[in-house]
């Protein structure tokens, strides 16, 4: 038997690309991946096996897929463009534990794609080369609808996946970091080059993997709230929490209060947003509820 080819080879990729005349579309964010290493690399950080099953968002013409329908028992991939669902269908055929969608993951009911696709499987990762353009929205999505997650595995922008995994005190540090690491627990795989797709894109990319957590590492009475203390902590990175707070909390009033309520958090007024960790937020949030300011 001829044993076929991998799909994320340079030749079969080019290969398939031409004969179904396929045209890369910008707006959607599309570079194929023609690296087997970077592929394995990808697979082997969702822990995957026989019994777990996986969510693709974006699989393109299945490169990744393919690897994933050789690991995990159940794939389900959902695909935003059109033109790409025959051309997964045809490729695809080999693997009988694959479904394809077709969909805006944005739009889709996650919760009755997990019911309807993952019934027979003990974990589920998503595992993903995510366009970069809607990289935040996406992950974001996942996380907060507290799916029922193992991993999160993808490719992403370089200089996004380093503000995911940043630390207190860091120049990357911020509302995006906290917001991740408030659901998961983020970890650089390895950054890959431009080379490595078709068509190339023009920045540095980084697998990052996201170990979904089975609680929050803080107690926070009012999730919306604590998360837009953050986003208020960090609407001008070069001023003091004191100062992006006031604006925020405090408009027209003067800051006695507000530094009254930091002390109580044990925060000085005039450390930055970037300065605090994901426990001293908290503290603050439960604070502010406390004297009512929301």
């Amino acid at each position: 038997m001829t044993r076929i080819e991998d799909i994320s080879t340079p030749r079969r990729t080019k290969e398939i690309i031409s004969r179904h005349g396929f045209s890369f579309k910008k707006s959607l964010g599309q570079n194929f991946l023609i690296d087997q290493n970077i592929l394995y690399k990808i697979v082997e950080a969702a822990n995957l096996s026989k019994d777990k099953g996986a969510l693709e968002i974006g699989p393109g013409i299945g490169a990744l897929t393919e690897k994933l329908a050789q690991t995990a028992g159940t794939v389900t991939a959902v695909e935003i463009d059109q033109r790409l669902i025959p051309i997964l269908q045809e490729v695809l055929e080999p693997y009988p534990n694959v479904k394809v969608h077709h969909g805006d993951v944005l739009k889709v009911d996650l919760k009755e794609l997990f019911r309807t696709n993952f019934g027979d499987v003990t974990k589920v990762s998503v595992v993903a080369n995510l366009p970069y353009y809607v990289t935040t929205p996406i992950l974001m999505r996942l996380l907060e609808e507290k799916l029922p997650l193992e991993n999160i595995v993808v490719m992403i922008q370089k200089e996004v996946a380093v503000r995911m995994a940043a630390s207190p005190g860091s120049k990357d540090y911020g509302s995006l970091s906290i917001a991740v690491q408030y659901y998961s627990e983020p970890k650089l795989v390895c950054t890959v080059p431009h080379t490595v797709f078709i068509p190339q894109p023009n920045v540095e990319s980084a697998v990052i993997r996201l170990q979904v957590r089975d609680k929050p590492p803080v107690e926070v009475d009012d999730e919306s709230h604590f998360f837009e203390v953050i986003q208020a902590s960090f609407a001008q990175r070069r001023k003091t929490i004191a100062n992006n707070l006031k604006v925020r909390f405090f408009p027209g009033e003067g800051r006695e209060r507000l530094e009254q309520l930091l002390q109580e958090a044990e925060i000085d007024p005039s450390r930055r947003g970037e300065t605090l960790s994901i426990e001293e937020y908290a503290r603050l949030s439960r604070v502010f509820l406390k004297a009512g300011i929301r």
